[in-house]
């Protein structure tokens, strides 16, 4: 029988020791890279993101978020609605899903505005498309009776029937904000950081047709179906766009379409937007929108979208 062997022995450390040992330096270890994470994170190196606004008045939002708002607002400028209807519209989406395009709520409740099959929204096939889903939420709003002038709270509630109405109105400054950039009205306010991963490769033909679903067939000229990786994309004022507020002037549909693209660069794979003497480029992006070297002069009347190869 042999004997039982010591824990320790005089002059060598216990194995107890050596594990606290270990494991004090792991939780070092653990915690540096926590910092570097935490530090490589919020300083916004590596992590695409989108900022809206300027100075002392921003809202930060992840590209997903963006290519979202960005939906939801060119659905309602060709719709025609104005830009207090927007507003209500994008803070709708923040409150019932932070604008993202979820797939489960509250029972069946479903994609940015939670929309119900069971409550005759559409299927769930439509309720998950976002250009579909912001198009029911407009037609229901547009039958609201002097939905620009009730607070956004009744405005919204009339068309969600939500448990909880108030919760809209802490949305508000964030959606106005988001709407002044995507509408066109505060030019030059959006902008993408694409992050350190390497650019994916982008379609043309998808971002031509993306176009058309959230603008409508008139955004593209009819041979849209041609041509490489730079789209250009004439700026002229649809007979559509023209809602209660009176028609959108050139220059804020040409940065109505330019922050749209912008927006939708991390989807689409965009990697420059250029509008006027501005031009954002997702190399370059940390810089934000930057004057455009030798602008073409006639460069106003169109926006051009250029796609990663």
């Amino acid at each position: 029988m042999s004997e039982p062997v010591p824990s320790s022995l005089p002059g060598r450390p216990g194995r107890r020791g050596r594990r606290a040992r270990i494991a004090a330096a792991l939780a070092v270890l653990v915690a540096l890279v926590a910092y570097v994470v935490v530090q490589y994170v919020t300083s916004g190196r590596g992590v695409p993101q989108c900022t809206v606004g300027s100075g002392s008045r921003t809202y930060t939002l992840t590209p997903e978020q963006a290519s979202n708002a960005a939906t939801i607002s060119a659905v309602g400028t060709t719709r025609g609605m104005p830009e207090r209807a927007v507003t209500i519209a994008l803070a709708t989406a923040l409150q019932e899903s932070a604008l993202r395009n979820i797939r489960h709520g509250d029972r069946d409740s479903l994609g940015l505005f939670q929309q119900r099959p069971s409550q005759g929204w559409g299927t769930r096939k439509e309720i998950l498309d976002p250009v579909v889903s912001a198009s029911r939420f407009y037609e229901h709003l547009a039958e609201v009776p002097g939905y620009s002038r009730l607070p956004l709270t009744v405005a919204a509630q009339r068309v969600q029937r939500s448990g909880y109405p108030q919760a809209y109105a802490k949305h508000e400054p964030d959606a106005t904000l988001l709407a002044a950039a995507l509408t066109g009205r505060s030019e030059a306010s959006l902008t993408c950081t694409a992050g350190s991963a390497p650019r994916a490769a982008g379609d043309p033909a998808k971002v031509r047709a993306e176009l058309v679903r959230s603008f409508g067939a008139g955004v593209l000229p009819r041979d849209r179906g041609a041509g490489g990786a730079e789209i250009p994309v004439p700026v002229t004022v649809a007979a559509e766009s023209a809602g209660p507020e009176g028609a959108v002037g050139s220059a804020r549909r040409g940065w109505e379409l330019a922050q749209w693209a912008v927006a939708q660069a991390d989807e689409l794979g965009i990697e420059e937007v250029a509008y006027g003497d501005r031009v954002w480029s997702a190399g370059e992006s940390d810089e934000g929108w930057r004057e455009r070297p030798a602008a073409d002069p006639a460069s106003g009347g169109e926006v051009r979208i250029r796609v990663a190869r």
